[in-house]
């Protein structure tokens, strides 16, 4: 637990420090002229968004035959994400939804396959997303420089999906074949089990999937789309609330590769890579201080905010002791 907290705390020093040292002194003139109300319209937005995945979560849990109040699956996706949030590379996320899950009385099993067909939803609406936004950028009167952009997350998704397909049609031969590679690579017996059953995992995710009805499919990708508009807007109206313009288009990448980049910081929130590479995608567009304004901001509400507003719910739902787990180093699903 204190490691996990010291991780936390470091995670915060770092990523105030690049806002406040790339903004310099005029951040503050920024930051004071900045209309409170937007602030709060951003939060909004990020409220919106996680009614929107409880929507997702009492969809998928009724499909199942296990129905859950909005109450209770809003509840279990704050404590889920502010558990992603305060760990490295949100390794705590699908140890605290698999857990609140079989308190609500799912199996282990059936809990971890929705975290993945959770995952799996993801991951179709970036795809469609990137398809809509290269389209509307080869199409619009806009001349974006967002080539390799694009190019990169739809290279990174096209692998991810791609991955998937092989570990869903061949699984025994894939858990073989990376047994052997890991092993040759040295890593442990339990790390190896755990990868293991992510794999596992994540072909019963699939299993789920093709359980459900199309239209109950259908309705859960509807709230995706929701809860990801919701929260990939929140940079645009930071932004205009500063009288600066940026497309929503770049909006959207530059955030979807700075919280990519993140991933690999290995602190709680990708701290320090989610900060620099926000930096480097919008200095061509925004100058030093009102970038640095921006990035407290976008970062307040949608990462520091989850952490505060997170806490208490997590406090209550899953306690000191399974928090202690949360928090050691785990290998998870990306989110």
């Amino acid at each position: 637990m204190n490691r996990a907290l010291w991780l936390v705390a470091l995670g915060l020093m770092l990523g105030l420090s690049i806002p406040l040292l790339y903004g310099g002194s005029d951040l503050f003139q920024r930051l004071a002229a900045f209309p409170l109300s937007l602030l709060g319209m951003g939060l909004m937005m990020i409220f919106l968004g996680w009614n929107f995945s409880a929507g997702r979560l009492c969809l998928m849990l009724s499909g199942i035959g296990q129905p859950m109040s909005h109450g209770g699956a809003l509840a279990t996706v704050v404590a889920t994400e502010f558990s992603c949030c305060a760990t490295p590379a949100g390794s705590g996320g699908p140890v605290a939804f698999v857990y609140l899950l079989k308190n609500h009385g799912t199996s282990g099993t059936g809990a971890a396959a929705l975290y993945a067909l959770d995952i799996l939803i993801d991951l179709l609406f970036f795809a469609t997303a990137l398809v809509a936004i290269g389209l509307a950028v080869a199409l619009g009167p806009e001349q974006l420089q967002v080539g390799w952009q694009l190019s990169l997350l739809a290279g990174l998704l096209t692998g991810a999906m791609a991955l998937a397909w092989v570990v869903a049609k061949h699984y025994r031969s894939a858990l073989l074949w990376g047994g052997r590679c890991l092993r040759r690579w040295q890593v442990s017996a339990a790390t190896r089990r755990r990868l293991a059953r992510m794999v596992l995992r994540f072909r019963q995710g699939l299993q789920v999937a093709m359980g459900l009805s199309f239209k109950r499919l259908l309705a859960i990708f509807g709230l995706a789309i929701g809860q990801w508009g919701m929260r990939y807007s929140v940079l645009f109206v930071l932004v205009a609330g500063l009288h600066r313009d940026l497309s929503w288009a770049y909006s959207f990448l530059a955030q979807m590769l700075a919280l990519t980049v993140g991933q690999l910081a290995m602190l709680p929130g990708g701290s320090g890579g989610v900060e620099l590479s926000f930096t480097v995608l919008l200095a061509p567009v925004l100058d030093h201080a009102t970038l640095g304004a921006i990035l407290i901001l976008w970062r307040f509400t949608t990462y520091y905010w989850v952490l505060i507003a997170g806490a208490p719910v997590f406090g209550v739902l899953v306690g000191r002791a399974l928090w202690q787990h949360v928090g050691a180093p785990a290998i998870a699903i990306p989110r």
